[in-house]
């Protein structure tokens, strides 16, 4: 018989505060029918991931707490991977094993309904990938407040943005999610492995071009004016800490009537003095810069994580409307 067959006798043989070698283990205790039977046919995948995340968090903790920056770049890339492997490991699977081995027949020929199995598997699943990205998004954003004074520009990109706030758990919901509804509709587990693979990476590739192309774009820029002059050297006005500068190929100086001329401007001074001569003649007072204030970066990640949800929420309807019909 299936492996559900077994589990669901072991179940039913071992009552809370047996005795002996059938004692259940506490984490019996805290889980119960269904949500015990997913827990067990599972476990190993989930206590895998929650062990890896365990090790990534310490790791991330000791690195922190030492002051080292080193694998700071690594770590990074490893995290942004997460999703993926989440996907192909996690969600592709999930189903696709019972409709291999019959054991999707067996469920709905028993008291238990196609509904209830798709939520529970769901739930218990979407838990265990929260628990470790939470995790990791916090302890992750602890360690690159290490950086976020000497490198103002990073949290603009994808290795900081992708991977603290609410944007891990995101990412990784629908990967993981998108994996399962592929599984379910290719019904082999290796097929939808490759596939979910192909999918994830396209999720990450798509999704680095709509945050440096569309979601920055929506932060309301800051310009910073100043009056003081410029000096030869090109020293340009200190942004607040975290800012990260953008159009750079706009008219940094500014002139007393408020217009702007651009880098080229005396820019054939040969010494110090003919510099500052061409600049009086030109009018020009200061500098001019437009900046992304790193205030505004939570709230970009909640409303690129909100997308994110929205699509992985239209997939869990996909999944239940094909999974009540087709899924045994």
């Amino acid at each position: 018989m299936s492996s559900l067959t077994s589990t669901s006798t072991t179940t039913k043989s071992e009552a809370p505060g047996s005795t002996g070698t059938g004692r259940l283990p506490q984490l019996r205790q805290l889980l119960k029918g269904m949500t015990w039977l997913v827990w067990r046919q599972h476990r190993a995948v989930f206590w895998t991931v929650l062990g890896a995340s365990a090790l990534a968090v310490a790791f991330i903790v000791f690195q922190r707490s030492q002051l080292h920056t080193a694998g700071y770049g690594p770590t990074s890339t490893g995290l942004r991977l997460m999703p993926i492997l989440l996907g192909v490991f996690l969600g592709a699977p999930l189903f696709t094993g019972d409709l291999e081995n019959g054991t999707a027949k067996l469920v709905v020929t028993q008291s238990m309904s196609r509904t209830r199995w798709l939520t529970t598997k769901l739930a218990l699943t979407a838990l265990v990938v929260v628990v470790s990205t939470v995790a990791l998004s916090v302890a992750f954003g602890w360690w690159w407040t290490l950086y976020d004074e000497s490198t103002a520009w990073e949290w603009t990109s994808g290795p900081t943005f992708n991977n603290t706030g609410p944007m891990p758990v995101a990412l990784a919901l629908f990967s993981v999610f998108g994996g399962v509804a592929i599984g379910v509709v290719l019904r082999r587990t290796l097929v939808a492995m490759v596939v979910t693979l192909g999918f994830t990476v396209i999720v990450q590739i798509v999704w680095s071009h709509f945050l440096a192309h569309f979601l920055l774009s929506l932060a309301n820029v800051v310009t910073i004016t100043t009056n003081k002059g410029v000096t030869f050297q090109h020293v340009m006005p200190p942004l607040p800490t975290g800012a990260h500068q953008v159009n750079w190929s706009n008219p940094p100086y500014l002139t007393s009537d408020g217009k702007l001329l651009g880098w080229g401007t005396c820019g054939d001074a040969q010494t110090e003095q003919a510099y500052e001569l061409c600049m009086k003649k030109a009018d020009v007072v200061g500098w001019s810069a437009d900046y992304l204030p790193i205030s505004q970066m939570n709230g970009l990640q909640w409303f690129g994580a909100s997308i994110l949800l929205a699509l992985t929420a239209a997939v869990t309807v996909f999944l239940f409307f094909w999974g009540r019909k087709r899924l045994a």
